[in-house]
């Protein structure tokens, strides 16, 4: 949630809704930002020049929209089978059965220990692969940068919730790492998507004609990305 940068006048501190609440100060933040974290705790970004007594307030304000994220992430948790052997995990655009082999799994050419006894397995395959996506993505960006001529002070491999990427108007890259599970032709597209940023920051047509000069298939990548993004995100 990005909530309007005009915050109104706080309203009497009431008790926060039944949730783990985390307050945190972000010297650049310029507004209170509400989130849910992803182990469904709520964390308020409070700017600088801000209090928690207003954050404690805003939450507050905000109850109904967190109770029903909070409602989504659990029906979502609740309902998600284990991770095993045999469980289809997305990496290079496909849903890769996960192999035990001794001591260690494997998905496709990955090779990694496995997980203790009783521990998670989705978390830990999933930062195995984050693991690897900020080794690979960030060598990508600098060669598609300098193959089309325009600046990059700063890469980030992330886990946002439901976004692909982002491109700041100082020229930081931030990438969501579950780019390692697509196709590499659209994990391609997405990189040259936000580099296109660099030349427009906006998705007008001017924007859109940087983008086919540099990927003509680039039309094919957002209809996979339709088509089976959200699965991948999930």
């Amino acid at each position: 949630m990005d909530p309007a940068p005009h915050i109104p006048p706080a309203a009497p501190v009431l008790p926060l809704p039944p949730a783990a609440v985390e307050f945190v100060r972000h010297p650049r933040a310029r507004r209170y930002i509400l989130r849910l974290t992803r182990d469904g705790g709520v964390r308020v970004t409070i700017p600088r020049g801000g209090n928690e007594t207003f954050a404690r307030g805003f939450a507050t304000r905000h109850a109904a929209w967190i109770e029903h994220q909070r409602a989504r992430w659990l029906l979502r948790h609740s309902t998600r089978a284990p991770w095993m052997p045999g469980t289809p995990v997305w990496f290079r655009g496909e849903p890769t059965p996960l192999v035990e082999q001794g001591g260690n799994l494997a998905l496709s050419d990955l090779t990694f220990p496995r997980p203790a006894e009783g521990a998670d397995w989705r978390r830990h395959v999933e930062s195995v692969l984050r693991w690897h996506a900020t080794r690979e993505l960030p060598p990508l960006v600098l060669a598609a940068a300098s193959r089309f001529g325009v600046a990059v002070t700063r890469i980030q491999v992330r886990a946002q919730r439901s976004r692909w990427g982002s491109c700041s108007r100082r020229g930081t890259i931030s990438l969501n790492w579950r780019l390692i599970q697509l196709p590499l032709a659209v994990r391609d597209y997405l990189i040259v998507h936000e580099l296109a940023h660099r030349r427009e920051m906006n998705h007008s047509d001017r924007f859109w004609r940087v983008v086919e000069e540099w990927d003509p298939a680039w039309r094919e990548a957002e209809r996979w990305l339709r088509r089976h993004g959200r699965t991948v995100l999930a």
